[in-house]
Protein backbone atom coordinates (compact mmCIF):
# COMPACT_ATOMS: atom_id res chain seq x y z
CA UNK A 1 0.00 0.00 0.00
CA UNK A 2 1.35 3.41 -0.96
CA UNK A 3 1.88 5.91 1.82
CA UNK A 4 -0.87 8.48 1.79
CA UNK A 5 0.35 12.06 1.64
CA UNK A 6 -0.26 13.76 4.96
CA UNK A 7 -1.85 17.20 5.21
CA UNK A 8 -1.65 19.36 8.32
CA UNK A 9 -4.81 20.37 10.16
CA UNK A 10 -4.10 24.06 9.56
CA UNK A 11 -3.85 23.49 5.80
CA UNK A 12 -7.04 21.42 5.81
CA UNK A 13 -8.79 24.10 7.81
CA UNK A 14 -7.57 26.84 5.47
CA UNK A 15 -8.68 24.87 2.41
CA UNK A 16 -12.06 24.25 4.03
CA UNK A 17 -12.50 27.93 4.87
CA UNK A 18 -11.57 29.00 1.33
CA UNK A 19 -13.99 26.46 -0.11
CA UNK A 20 -16.70 27.58 2.31
CA UNK A 21 -16.08 31.23 1.46
CA UNK A 22 -16.32 30.56 -2.29
CA UNK A 23 -19.45 28.48 -1.77
CA UNK A 24 -21.08 31.20 0.35
CA UNK A 25 -20.19 33.87 -2.20
CA UNK A 26 -21.61 31.80 -5.06
CA UNK A 27 -24.80 30.86 -3.23
CA UNK A 28 -25.38 34.32 -1.76
CA UNK A 29 -24.48 36.08 -5.00
CA UNK A 30 -26.79 33.80 -6.99
CA UNK A 31 -29.73 34.26 -4.64
CA UNK A 32 -29.24 38.01 -4.44
CA UNK A 33 -28.73 38.26 -8.20
CA UNK A 34 -31.89 36.34 -9.07
CA UNK A 35 -34.00 38.22 -6.57
CA UNK A 36 -32.57 41.60 -7.57
CA UNK A 37 -32.93 40.85 -11.28
CA UNK A 38 -36.63 40.04 -10.99
CA UNK A 39 -37.27 42.92 -8.61
CA UNK A 40 -35.64 45.30 -11.06
CA UNK A 41 -37.54 43.75 -13.94
CA UNK A 42 -40.81 44.24 -12.06
CA UNK A 43 -39.82 47.80 -11.23
CA UNK A 44 -39.02 48.56 -14.85
CA UNK A 45 -42.25 46.88 -15.96
CA UNK A 46 -44.32 49.00 -13.61
CA UNK A 47 -42.43 52.07 -14.81
CA UNK A 48 -43.06 51.19 -18.46
CA UNK A 49 -46.79 50.76 -17.85
CA UNK A 50 -46.92 54.07 -16.01
CA UNK A 51 -45.50 55.79 -19.08
CA UNK A 52 -47.74 53.89 -21.49
CA UNK A 53 -50.83 54.71 -19.43
CA UNK A 54 -49.73 58.35 -19.18
CA UNK A 55 -49.43 58.59 -22.94
CA UNK A 56 -52.78 56.81 -23.46
CA UNK A 57 -54.49 59.22 -21.05
CA UNK A 58 -52.82 62.28 -22.56
CA UNK A 59 -53.78 61.57 -26.18
CA UNK A 60 -57.19 62.50 -27.55
CA UNK A 61 -58.35 59.31 -29.20
CA UNK A 62 -60.77 61.16 -31.51
CA UNK A 63 -57.82 62.68 -33.39
CA UNK A 64 -56.07 59.42 -34.18
CA UNK A 65 -58.28 58.34 -37.08
CA UNK A 66 -57.92 61.78 -38.76
CA UNK A 67 -54.11 61.70 -38.58
CA UNK A 68 -53.98 58.18 -40.00
CA UNK A 69 -56.35 58.97 -42.89
CA UNK A 70 -54.96 62.40 -43.90
CA UNK A 71 -51.33 62.10 -42.82
CA UNK A 72 -51.45 65.83 -41.99
CA UNK A 73 -49.93 67.19 -38.77
CA UNK A 74 -51.30 70.10 -36.77
CA UNK A 75 -50.40 71.88 -33.54
CA UNK A 76 -52.00 69.22 -31.38
CA UNK A 77 -49.99 66.55 -33.16
CA UNK A 78 -46.75 68.36 -32.35
CA UNK A 79 -47.87 68.93 -28.79
CA UNK A 80 -48.23 65.18 -28.30
CA UNK A 81 -44.92 64.57 -30.06
CA UNK A 82 -43.14 67.05 -27.78
CA UNK A 83 -44.71 65.30 -24.80
CA UNK A 84 -43.44 61.93 -26.00
CA UNK A 85 -39.97 63.31 -26.73
CA UNK A 86 -39.67 64.94 -23.32
CA UNK A 87 -40.95 61.92 -21.46
CA UNK A 88 -38.82 59.47 -23.47
CA UNK A 89 -35.68 61.46 -22.68
CA UNK A 90 -36.51 62.02 -19.05
CA UNK A 91 -37.53 58.39 -18.44
CA UNK A 92 -34.58 56.91 -20.37
CA UNK A 93 -36.97 54.88 -22.49
CA UNK A 94 -35.68 53.12 -25.55
CA UNK A 95 -38.83 53.71 -27.63
CA UNK A 96 -42.00 55.70 -26.90
CA UNK A 97 -44.65 55.59 -29.62
CA UNK A 98 -48.33 55.30 -30.56
CA UNK A 99 -49.67 53.11 -33.36
CA UNK A 100 -52.86 51.72 -34.79
CA UNK A 101 -52.92 47.93 -35.12
CA UNK A 102 -54.28 46.23 -38.21
CA UNK A 103 -54.63 42.60 -39.12
CA UNK A 104 -51.57 42.51 -41.38
CA UNK A 105 -49.41 45.26 -39.93
CA UNK A 106 -49.45 48.38 -37.79
CA UNK A 107 -49.36 52.10 -38.66
CA UNK A 108 -47.39 54.62 -36.65
CA UNK A 109 -49.14 57.75 -35.43
CA UNK A 110 -46.52 59.23 -33.10
CA UNK A 111 -42.94 58.10 -32.42
CA UNK A 112 -40.49 59.92 -30.16
CA UNK A 113 -37.77 61.40 -32.33
CA UNK A 114 -34.94 61.27 -29.76
CA UNK A 115 -33.73 57.94 -31.16
CA UNK A 116 -32.27 57.02 -34.50
CA UNK A 117 -34.62 55.24 -36.86
CA UNK A 118 -37.89 56.70 -35.52
CA UNK A 119 -40.99 56.26 -37.68
CA UNK A 120 -43.03 59.09 -39.22
CA UNK A 121 -46.78 59.40 -39.21
CA UNK A 122 -48.38 56.80 -41.47
CA UNK A 123 -45.40 54.45 -41.57
CA UNK A 124 -46.46 50.81 -41.92
CA UNK A 125 -44.47 48.11 -40.18
CA UNK A 126 -44.86 44.40 -39.65
CA UNK A 127 -45.36 43.05 -36.18
CA UNK A 128 -42.12 41.84 -34.60
CA UNK A 129 -43.70 38.42 -33.96
CA UNK A 130 -46.99 36.63 -33.59
CA UNK A 131 -46.49 37.07 -29.87
CA UNK A 132 -46.24 40.82 -30.34
CA UNK A 133 -49.35 40.81 -32.55
CA UNK A 134 -51.34 38.79 -30.00
CA UNK A 135 -50.27 41.09 -27.18
CA UNK A 136 -51.30 44.14 -29.23
CA UNK A 137 -54.82 42.92 -29.92
CA UNK A 138 -55.23 41.67 -26.35
CA UNK A 139 -55.08 45.22 -24.96
CA UNK A 140 -58.06 46.27 -27.07
CA UNK A 141 -60.35 44.70 -24.50
CA UNK A 142 -62.29 47.06 -22.28
CA UNK A 143 -60.24 46.02 -19.22
CA UNK A 144 -56.97 44.72 -20.66
CA UNK A 145 -54.40 43.03 -18.38
CA UNK A 146 -51.09 44.77 -17.92
CA UNK A 147 -48.58 42.14 -18.87
CA UNK A 148 -45.10 42.97 -20.08
CA UNK A 149 -44.15 41.43 -23.41
CA UNK A 150 -40.58 40.21 -24.02
CA UNK A 151 -39.36 39.83 -27.58
CA UNK A 152 -36.26 39.93 -29.72
CA UNK A 153 -36.05 41.58 -33.11
CA UNK A 154 -33.15 41.99 -35.53
CA UNK A 155 -33.84 45.72 -35.81
CA UNK A 156 -34.83 46.68 -32.28
CA UNK A 157 -32.91 44.06 -30.27
CA UNK A 158 -34.02 42.41 -27.01
CA UNK A 159 -36.78 44.56 -25.53
CA UNK A 160 -39.59 44.47 -23.01
CA UNK A 161 -42.76 46.18 -24.26
CA UNK A 162 -45.67 47.69 -22.29
CA UNK A 163 -48.94 48.41 -24.15
CA UNK A 164 -51.90 50.56 -23.06
CA UNK A 165 -55.03 51.23 -25.18
CA UNK A 166 -55.99 54.72 -26.36
CA UNK A 167 -59.75 55.21 -26.26
CA UNK A 168 -61.91 57.68 -28.19
CA UNK A 169 -64.76 59.65 -26.66
CA UNK A 170 -67.10 56.74 -27.30
CA UNK A 171 -64.91 54.47 -25.13
CA UNK A 172 -63.63 52.37 -28.02
CA UNK A 173 -59.92 51.52 -28.35
CA UNK A 174 -58.48 53.23 -31.43
CA UNK A 175 -54.70 53.04 -30.89
CA UNK A 176 -51.96 51.66 -28.70
CA UNK A 177 -49.53 53.68 -26.57
CA UNK A 178 -46.31 51.63 -26.32
CA UNK A 179 -43.10 51.83 -24.31
CA UNK A 180 -40.06 49.68 -25.09
CA UNK A 181 -37.32 49.08 -22.52
CA UNK A 182 -33.86 47.72 -23.38
CA UNK A 183 -33.28 44.40 -21.59
CA UNK A 184 -29.44 44.59 -22.01
CA UNK A 185 -29.46 47.96 -20.28
CA UNK A 186 -31.43 46.47 -17.41
CA UNK A 187 -29.04 43.54 -17.22
CA UNK A 188 -26.00 45.81 -17.17
CA UNK A 189 -27.46 47.68 -14.24
CA UNK A 190 -28.22 44.42 -12.46
CA UNK A 191 -24.75 42.99 -13.15
CA UNK A 192 -23.11 46.13 -11.83
CA UNK A 193 -25.19 45.86 -8.68
CA UNK A 194 -24.37 42.14 -8.35
CA UNK A 195 -20.66 42.86 -8.73
CA UNK A 196 -20.81 45.37 -5.90
CA UNK A 197 -22.80 42.91 -3.75
CA UNK A 198 -20.43 39.98 -4.45
CA UNK A 199 -17.35 42.06 -3.69
CA UNK A 200 -18.93 43.27 -0.46
CA UNK A 201 -19.97 39.73 0.57
CA UNK A 202 -16.54 38.34 -0.28
CA UNK A 203 -14.86 41.07 1.73
CA UNK A 204 -17.07 40.46 4.77
CA UNK A 205 -16.60 36.69 4.56
CA UNK A 206 -12.84 37.04 4.07
CA UNK A 207 -12.53 39.20 7.18
CA UNK A 208 -14.74 36.80 9.18
CA UNK A 209 -12.83 33.73 7.98
CA UNK A 210 -9.48 35.36 8.77
CA UNK A 211 -10.57 36.18 12.31
CA UNK A 212 -12.00 32.67 12.74
CA UNK A 213 -8.84 31.01 11.37
CA UNK A 214 -6.60 33.05 13.68
CA UNK A 215 -8.72 32.01 16.67
CA UNK A 216 -8.63 28.32 15.68
CA UNK A 217 -4.91 28.52 14.95
CA UNK A 218 -4.17 30.01 18.37
CA UNK A 219 -6.61 27.98 20.50
CA UNK A 220 -6.68 24.59 18.74
CA UNK A 221 -4.03 24.00 16.08
CA UNK A 222 -1.05 25.41 17.98
CA UNK A 223 -1.89 23.43 21.17
CA UNK A 224 -2.36 20.28 19.07
CA UNK A 225 1.10 20.80 17.54
CA UNK A 226 2.49 21.12 21.05
CA UNK A 227 0.73 17.89 22.09
CA UNK A 228 1.98 16.08 18.99
CA UNK A 229 5.57 17.14 19.65
CA UNK A 230 5.36 16.17 23.30
CA UNK A 231 3.83 12.74 22.64
CA UNK A 232 6.39 12.08 19.90
CA UNK A 233 9.18 12.73 22.42
CA UNK A 234 7.50 10.74 25.20
CA UNK A 235 9.40 7.50 24.54
CA UNK A 236 12.74 9.32 24.34
CA UNK A 237 11.92 11.13 27.57
CA UNK A 238 11.12 7.80 29.20
CA UNK A 239 14.54 6.49 28.22
CA UNK A 240 16.17 9.67 29.56
CA UNK A 241 13.93 9.60 32.65
CA UNK A 242 12.73 13.09 31.77
CA UNK A 243 9.12 14.09 32.32
CA UNK A 244 7.27 15.87 29.52
CA UNK A 245 6.36 19.52 30.05
CA UNK A 246 3.20 20.80 28.37
CA UNK A 247 2.01 24.32 29.14
CA UNK A 248 -1.36 24.79 27.45
CA UNK A 249 -3.89 27.18 28.98
CA UNK A 250 -6.91 27.31 26.68
CA UNK A 251 -9.58 26.75 29.31
CA UNK A 252 -11.32 24.07 27.26
CA UNK A 253 -11.07 20.39 26.21
CA UNK A 254 -7.62 21.00 24.66
CA UNK A 255 -6.26 21.95 28.08
CA UNK A 256 -7.94 18.88 29.57
CA UNK A 257 -6.31 16.74 26.88
CA UNK A 258 -2.90 18.25 27.66
CA UNK A 259 -3.37 17.51 31.37
CA UNK A 260 -4.44 13.96 30.46
CA UNK A 261 -1.26 13.49 28.39
CA UNK A 262 0.88 14.69 31.31
CA UNK A 263 -0.95 12.29 33.64
CA UNK A 264 -0.59 9.49 31.08
CA UNK A 265 3.17 10.12 31.03
CA UNK A 266 3.31 9.76 34.80
CA UNK A 267 1.06 6.68 34.79
CA UNK A 268 3.13 5.14 32.01
CA UNK A 269 6.32 5.60 34.01
CA UNK A 270 4.71 3.99 37.03
CA UNK A 271 3.29 1.17 34.91
CA UNK A 272 6.65 0.46 33.28
CA UNK A 273 8.27 0.30 36.70
CA UNK A 274 5.63 -2.12 37.97
CA UNK A 275 5.73 -4.11 34.72
CA UNK A 276 9.48 -4.52 34.99
CA UNK A 277 9.07 -5.92 38.48
CA UNK A 278 6.21 -8.20 37.42
CA UNK A 279 8.11 -9.37 34.36
CA UNK A 280 11.12 -10.25 36.45
CA UNK A 281 8.88 -12.16 38.85
CA UNK A 282 7.14 -14.00 35.99
CA UNK A 283 10.48 -14.93 34.49
CA UNK A 284 11.56 -16.33 37.84
CA UNK A 285 8.30 -18.27 38.22
CA UNK A 286 8.56 -19.46 34.63
CA UNK A 287 12.04 -20.77 35.26
CA UNK A 288 10.80 -22.57 38.36
CA UNK A 289 7.89 -24.08 36.41
CA UNK A 290 10.26 -25.31 33.72
CA UNK A 291 12.36 -26.98 36.39
CA UNK A 292 9.21 -28.47 37.94
CA UNK A 293 8.11 -29.77 34.51
CA UNK A 294 11.45 -31.45 34.00
CA UNK A 295 11.35 -32.93 37.49
CA UNK A 296 7.80 -34.19 36.93
CA UNK A 297 8.72 -35.71 33.57
CA UNK A 298 11.83 -37.33 35.02
CA UNK A 299 9.70 -39.03 37.69
CA UNK A 300 7.72 -40.95 35.08
CA UNK A 301 9.00 -44.09 33.33
CA UNK A 302 9.95 -43.05 29.80
CA UNK A 303 11.92 -45.97 28.38
CA UNK A 304 9.87 -48.37 26.26
CA UNK A 305 9.65 -51.27 26.16
CA UNK A 306 10.27 -51.06 29.92
CA UNK A 307 10.95 -54.80 30.38
CA UNK A 308 12.38 -56.03 27.07
CA UNK A 309 13.16 -59.48 28.50
CA UNK A 310 9.54 -60.13 29.49
CA UNK A 311 7.50 -61.59 26.63
CA UNK A 312 4.29 -62.15 28.62
CA UNK A 313 2.99 -58.61 28.09
CA UNK A 314 3.40 -55.42 26.11
CA UNK A 315 3.18 -52.01 27.82
CA UNK A 316 3.22 -48.38 26.76
CA UNK A 317 2.36 -45.09 28.55
CA UNK A 318 2.16 -41.47 27.49
CA UNK A 319 1.69 -38.04 29.13
CA UNK A 320 1.25 -34.69 27.36
CA UNK A 321 1.35 -31.94 30.00
CA UNK A 322 -0.72 -28.77 29.64
CA UNK A 323 0.94 -25.35 29.79
CA UNK A 324 0.96 -25.36 33.59
CA UNK A 325 2.60 -27.96 35.73
CA UNK A 326 -0.07 -30.53 36.50
CA UNK A 327 -0.51 -33.51 38.76
CA UNK A 328 -1.14 -36.41 36.35
CA UNK A 329 1.16 -39.37 36.68
CA UNK A 330 1.39 -42.99 35.71
CA UNK A 331 3.63 -45.76 36.98
CA UNK A 332 4.32 -49.46 36.48
CA UNK A 333 6.76 -51.73 38.24
CA UNK A 334 7.33 -55.38 39.01
CA UNK A 335 6.41 -56.29 42.59
CA UNK A 336 8.10 -59.64 42.10
CA UNK A 337 9.04 -61.80 39.11
CA UNK A 338 5.40 -62.84 38.52
CA UNK A 339 3.39 -59.66 39.31
CA UNK A 340 3.29 -56.20 37.77
CA UNK A 341 1.59 -53.10 39.27
CA UNK A 342 -0.10 -50.49 37.08
CA UNK A 343 -0.87 -46.99 38.40
CA UNK A 344 -2.84 -44.13 36.79
CA UNK A 345 -3.48 -41.03 38.96
CA UNK A 346 -4.53 -37.40 38.81
CA UNK A 347 -3.73 -34.87 41.57
CA UNK A 348 -6.16 -31.98 42.10
CA UNK A 349 -4.95 -28.48 41.23
CA UNK A 350 -2.17 -27.15 39.08
CA UNK A 351 1.30 -25.75 39.46
CA UNK A 352 4.16 -26.59 41.76
CA UNK A 353 1.96 -27.69 44.72
CA UNK A 354 0.25 -30.28 42.51
CA UNK A 355 3.62 -31.49 41.20
CA UNK A 356 4.98 -31.87 44.72
CA UNK A 357 1.83 -33.69 45.84
CA UNK A 358 2.16 -35.96 42.78
CA UNK A 359 5.75 -36.88 43.66
CA UNK A 360 4.82 -37.71 47.23
CA UNK A 361 1.75 -39.74 46.15
CA UNK A 362 3.72 -41.68 43.56
CA UNK A 363 6.46 -42.61 45.99
CA UNK A 364 4.01 -43.63 48.74
CA UNK A 365 1.90 -45.80 46.38
CA UNK A 366 4.94 -47.59 44.95
CA UNK A 367 6.44 -48.14 48.41
CA UNK A 368 3.17 -49.56 49.77
CA UNK A 369 2.64 -51.97 46.87
CA UNK A 370 6.25 -53.14 46.87
CA UNK A 371 5.86 -53.82 50.60
CA UNK A 372 3.37 -56.57 49.65
CA UNK A 373 0.09 -54.74 50.31
CA UNK A 374 -2.91 -55.39 48.08
CA UNK A 375 -4.27 -52.47 45.99
CA UNK A 376 -7.00 -51.71 48.55
CA UNK A 377 -4.56 -51.92 51.48
CA UNK A 378 -2.00 -49.79 49.67
CA UNK A 379 -4.55 -47.06 48.91
CA UNK A 380 -5.83 -47.10 52.48
CA UNK A 381 -2.32 -46.66 53.86
CA UNK A 382 -1.45 -43.88 51.40
CA UNK A 383 -4.75 -42.19 52.21
CA UNK A 384 -3.82 -42.01 55.91
CA UNK A 385 -0.30 -40.80 55.14
CA UNK A 386 -1.46 -38.01 52.82
CA UNK A 387 -4.18 -36.81 55.18
CA UNK A 388 -1.62 -36.30 57.94
CA UNK A 389 -0.66 -32.61 57.73
CA UNK A 390 -2.55 -31.95 54.45
CA UNK A 391 -3.61 -28.38 55.22
CA UNK A 392 -4.04 -27.48 51.53
CA UNK A 393 -6.97 -29.87 51.04
CA UNK A 394 -5.36 -31.47 47.97
CA UNK A 395 -6.39 -34.97 46.92
CA UNK A 396 -5.55 -37.52 44.22
CA UNK A 397 -7.68 -39.94 42.20
CA UNK A 398 -5.99 -43.29 41.62
CA UNK A 399 -6.57 -46.45 39.63
CA UNK A 400 -4.24 -49.18 40.94
CA UNK A 401 -4.03 -52.77 39.73
CA UNK A 402 -1.72 -55.72 40.32
CA UNK A 403 -1.70 -58.39 37.57
CA UNK A 404 -0.34 -61.95 37.77
CA UNK A 405 1.53 -62.30 34.47
CA UNK A 406 1.36 -66.11 34.71
CA UNK A 407 -2.43 -66.31 34.64
CA UNK A 408 -3.66 -62.83 33.57
CA UNK A 409 -5.62 -62.51 36.79
CA UNK A 410 -5.72 -59.03 38.25
CA UNK A 411 -7.00 -57.09 41.26
CA UNK A 412 -7.83 -53.38 40.88
CA UNK A 413 -8.94 -50.63 43.23
CA UNK A 414 -10.38 -47.34 41.98
CA UNK A 415 -10.17 -44.26 44.22
CA UNK A 416 -12.41 -41.80 42.40
CA UNK A 417 -10.63 -42.22 39.06
CA UNK A 418 -11.91 -42.62 35.47
CA UNK A 419 -13.41 -45.96 34.40
CA UNK A 420 -10.85 -48.26 32.73
CA UNK A 421 -11.47 -49.69 29.25
CA UNK A 422 -11.04 -53.45 28.92
CA UNK A 423 -10.54 -55.21 25.59
CA UNK A 424 -11.95 -58.72 25.42
CA UNK A 425 -11.28 -61.07 22.54
CA UNK A 426 -14.15 -61.00 20.06
CA UNK A 427 -15.93 -57.93 21.54
CA UNK A 428 -13.32 -55.17 21.57
CA UNK A 429 -12.93 -52.40 24.14
CA UNK A 430 -15.67 -51.64 26.65
CA UNK A 431 -15.78 -49.36 29.67
CA UNK A 432 -15.71 -51.32 32.95
CA UNK A 433 -18.01 -49.30 35.18
CA UNK A 434 -18.55 -49.87 38.88
CA UNK A 435 -18.97 -47.73 41.96
CA UNK A 436 -15.78 -45.86 42.83
CA UNK A 437 -14.28 -45.41 46.23
CA UNK A 438 -13.57 -41.80 47.30
CA UNK A 439 -10.38 -40.10 46.17
CA UNK A 440 -7.28 -40.43 48.33
CA UNK A 441 -6.68 -37.73 50.97
CA UNK A 442 -10.34 -36.81 51.34
CA UNK A 443 -11.73 -39.00 54.18
CA UNK A 444 -9.74 -40.80 56.84
CA UNK A 445 -10.30 -44.49 57.57
CA UNK A 446 -11.72 -45.50 54.16
CA UNK A 447 -11.92 -49.17 53.26
CA UNK A 448 -11.27 -49.23 49.53
CA UNK A 449 -13.09 -51.77 47.36
CA UNK A 450 -11.22 -54.20 45.15
CA UNK A 451 -12.39 -55.65 41.84
CA UNK A 452 -11.08 -58.81 40.24
CA UNK A 453 -10.63 -59.27 36.50
CA UNK A 454 -8.90 -61.69 34.17
CA UNK A 455 -7.04 -61.08 30.91
CA UNK A 456 -6.74 -63.76 28.27
CA UNK A 457 -3.84 -63.67 25.84
CA UNK A 458 -4.43 -60.84 23.33
CA UNK A 459 -6.65 -58.86 25.71
CA UNK A 460 -5.76 -55.37 26.99
CA UNK A 461 -6.55 -52.81 29.65
CA UNK A 462 -6.50 -49.07 28.83
CA UNK A 463 -6.44 -46.45 31.62
CA UNK A 464 -6.27 -42.66 31.35
CA UNK A 465 -6.92 -39.36 33.15
CA UNK A 466 -9.84 -36.95 32.64
CA UNK A 467 -7.71 -34.82 30.30
CA UNK A 468 -8.63 -37.37 27.60
CA UNK A 469 -12.41 -37.47 27.92
CA UNK A 470 -12.75 -33.79 28.90
CA UNK A 471 -10.79 -32.39 25.96
CA UNK A 472 -13.04 -29.58 24.60
CA UNK A 473 -13.59 -28.22 21.09
CA UNK A 474 -14.57 -24.68 20.04
CA UNK A 475 -18.27 -25.48 20.67
CA UNK A 476 -17.47 -26.48 24.27
CA UNK A 477 -18.29 -30.12 23.47
CA UNK A 478 -16.32 -32.81 25.34
CA UNK A 479 -14.41 -35.61 23.61
CA UNK A 480 -16.21 -38.05 25.91
CA UNK A 481 -16.14 -41.78 26.60
CA UNK A 482 -18.06 -42.76 23.45
CA UNK A 483 -15.48 -41.21 21.12
CA UNK A 484 -12.70 -42.76 23.19
CA UNK A 485 -14.16 -46.28 22.92
CA UNK A 486 -14.77 -45.72 19.20
CA UNK A 487 -11.15 -44.79 18.49
CA UNK A 488 -9.91 -47.65 20.69
CA UNK A 489 -11.97 -50.20 18.75
CA UNK A 490 -10.93 -48.63 15.45
CA UNK A 491 -7.36 -49.51 16.49
CA UNK A 492 -8.15 -52.56 18.63
CA UNK A 493 -5.46 -54.71 17.01
CA UNK A 494 -2.75 -52.03 17.30
CA UNK A 495 0.13 -52.54 19.69
CA UNK A 496 0.12 -50.23 22.75
CA UNK A 497 2.91 -48.05 21.32
CA UNK A 498 0.73 -47.45 18.23
CA UNK A 499 -2.62 -47.22 20.00
CA UNK A 500 -1.75 -44.28 22.26
CA UNK A 501 -0.57 -41.97 19.42
CA UNK A 502 -3.76 -42.87 17.51
CA UNK A 503 -5.89 -41.74 20.47
CA UNK A 504 -3.85 -38.54 20.83
CA UNK A 505 -4.26 -37.80 17.12
CA UNK A 506 -8.04 -38.24 17.40
CA UNK A 507 -8.13 -35.83 20.35
CA UNK A 508 -6.09 -33.22 18.44
CA UNK A 509 -8.40 -33.51 15.44
CA UNK A 510 -11.43 -33.04 17.69
CA UNK A 511 -10.28 -29.97 19.63
CA UNK A 512 -8.65 -28.29 16.62
CA UNK A 513 -6.91 -25.03 17.52
CA UNK A 514 -8.39 -24.86 21.03
CA UNK A 515 -5.76 -24.76 23.80
CA UNK A 516 -5.08 -27.78 26.02
CA UNK A 517 -6.27 -27.05 29.55
CA UNK A 518 -5.39 -30.34 31.26
CA UNK A 519 -2.73 -33.03 31.11
CA UNK A 520 -3.44 -35.91 28.76
CA UNK A 521 -2.16 -39.17 30.25
CA UNK A 522 -2.73 -42.75 28.97
CA UNK A 523 -1.45 -46.26 29.64
CA UNK A 524 -2.16 -49.48 27.75
CA UNK A 525 -1.24 -53.00 28.97
CA UNK A 526 -1.66 -55.96 26.58
CA UNK A 527 -1.43 -59.46 28.01
CA UNK A 528 0.26 -62.07 25.77
CA UNK A 529 0.41 -64.99 28.18
CA UNK A 530 3.20 -67.47 28.79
Amino acid sequence: MKNRKKTSISKRLLNSLVFLAILLVILTGTLVSVQYYYSQLNMYSERAFEYSRTAADFIDGDTVEKYVETGEKDDYYYTVLEFLNATQKEGDLKYYYVFVPYEDDLVYVWDATNVEGYCELGTHENYMSEKSKAATFEIFRQDPPEKISFQTDARYGHIASAYSPVFNSAGDPVAVAAVDLSIPNIRRAVLYYILIVVISIFGIIAVAMTLYYSQVERNIIKPIRTLRKSTAEMIKNLERDKKIDINIKTGDEIEELANAVVKMDGDLREYISELSAVTAEKERIGAELNVANRIQASMLPRIFPPFPDRKEFDLHAFMMPAKEVGGDFYDFFMTDKDHIALVMADVSGKGIPAALFMVISKVLIKTSVQAGLSPAEALSKVNSQLLDGNDTGMFVTVWLAVIDIRTGEGIAANAGHEHPALKKNGTGYEMVKYKHSPAISTIDGINFTEHEFRLEPGESVFVYTDGVTEATDSNLELFGEERLVEILNRNSDAAPEDLLPAVKEAIDGFVGAEPQFDDITMLCFRYKGL
